[in-house]
């Protein structure tokens, strides 16, 4: 899914890009919880990286990045958050249940193809898509998205002393924009903008302007 925009980003970053738990080339280990997952990112960047690191996340990701941030701020100088929820949704309970009904419909192309237009996968990038959505498990799928659809901002992310820049998407759903500005404005050194034209999607639809975005930002 970070393709489109590396292949902009400047040849001089050094980039970290893992496979989250649960997905792709790490499928055989199941997403927990955010909680886990942090620990394992902890131990990839203490791993790989010797000074603290600009943390890039979309969706999941950016609430992984804002609690890595969070937590281990000695890790972390800087924040890139694109379409991170932050305001829990009001029903979870019925959402995840309608969920765990619906997630074998994961294994059919043709829905497959569907959600790719949606989440504006590239058709070029389709066959790793539906590589990776049969890969996800139902045990995985449900327990990411309980984890993100009750995601608030953290303790620690008001004094993570780093910079921040949040972004969001002018045609996403209400709750994003609302979801953008709680976490600019729990986070002093934040910066908030709305990226027009653009859904929840930023990297997909817009890699090129994001890439100068990031080469240009003095996080």
């Amino acid at each position: 899914m970070w393709g489109p925009l590396t292949d902009h980003l400047s040849p001089k970053r050094r980039l970290l890009i893992p496979d989250l738990p649960g997905h792709d080339r790490s499928s055989a280990m199941p997403y927990e919880s955010h909680d886990e997952t942090i620990a394992h990112l902890v131990e990839a960047v203490r791993a790989h990286c010797s000074e603290p690191v600009t943390v890039v996340g979309f969706s999941l990701g950016a609430q992984l990045a804002i609690l890595l941030a969070a937590r281990h701020p000695e890790l972390v100088r800087a924040v890139v958050a694109i379409s991170a929820q932050a305001v829990p949704a009001r029903f979870p309970t019925a959402t995840l249940a309608l969920l765990r009904v619906a997630s074998p419909l994961a294994q059919n192309e043709r829905f497959a193809r569907l959600q790719a237009k949606e989440l504006f996968i590239p058709a070029s990038l389709f066959p790793a898509y539906l590589r990776t959505s049969r890969g996800i498990s139902q045990r995985t799928l449900l327990a990411s998205v309980k984890e993100n659809i009750t995601f608030v901002p953290p303790a620690g992310w008001a004094s993570f002393p780093g910079r921040s820049l949040i972004l969001a998407g002018d045609d996403e759903r209400s709750v994003m924009r609302a979801s953008a500005e709680r976490l600019a404005a729990t986070h002093p050194r934040s910066e908030l903008e709305i990226v027009e034209g653009c859904g929840h999607g930023i990297p997909l639809q817009r890699p090129e302007w994001l890439a100068c975005r990031l080469d240009s930002w003095r996080g």
